[in-house]
Order: C-alpha cells, then structure tokens, then sequence
C-alpha cells in the first residue's frame, strides 16, 4: 500500500527555520492535493498548507508569509518550508495525500520551537 514517510522535524530556535519531507512510495502525480497538519499541545488539529495538483497553495493565517509548500515529482516528495519560527508553531506535524477518493497519512514528525 502507499506509505509517506516524513523526515526533517526537530528542535529550533525561535526565529529559525525547518524544512519538513514527506516521501511517497509511489508517483504523487496520482494525487489531488498532498498537504501538511499539525496538531499542536491542547489544540485541535490545524490544517497548515495544501498544494493542488495543478500547483495551486493554500496556507492557514497562522502560518502564512512564514512557511512555503512544494512538491518534487520527480523525486515523490512533498516538502513544507518554514521559517520565522514561533514558540506556538511546536506541534506535531503531519503529512497527507489524497486521490480522488480516499487519503494516505504519515506518522507525523515532532517540531520543537524553542523561546
């Protein structure tokens, strides 16, 4: 079946930056849209970023103007650029790709963001 394994969470300063992956073990071009959440201490889940298949991105005010989302076909890999860190970005982040119907989801990879 579809796994996505994600890499690249950690412990950062605040101010600083990360860059999370998030492989596929098949060809994203089947996707409709791959995508980023996170859920952070004592919060609900919070949708983060979503790219389109066409290319189009979507951001949440939370994050927006501080974080960029791409996609690598070649390499089937999803990665969410994120800078100007903040203590509240801390969460755990996780990585979603869906078809036309159904979604694969990753195992979620930690971010720290230290004061």
């Amino acid at each position: 079946q579809v796994q996505l394994v994600e890499s690249g969470g950690g412990l950062v300063q605040a101010g600083g930056s990360l860059r999370l992956s998030c492989a596929a073990s098949v060809s994203i071009f089947r996707f409709n849209i791959m995508g980023w959440y996170r859920r952070a201490p004592g919060k609900q889940r919070e949708l983060v970023a979503t790219i389109m298949d066409g290319g189009s991105t979507n951001y949440a005010d939370s994050v927006k103007g501080r974080v960029t989302i791409s996609r690598d076909n070649a390499k089937n890999t999803v990665y969410l650029q994120m800078n100007s860190l903040k203590p509240e970005d801390t969460a755990v982040y996780y990585c979603y790709a869906a078809p036309t119907y159904g979604a694969y989801w990753g195992q979620g990879t930690q971010v720290t963001v230290s004061s």
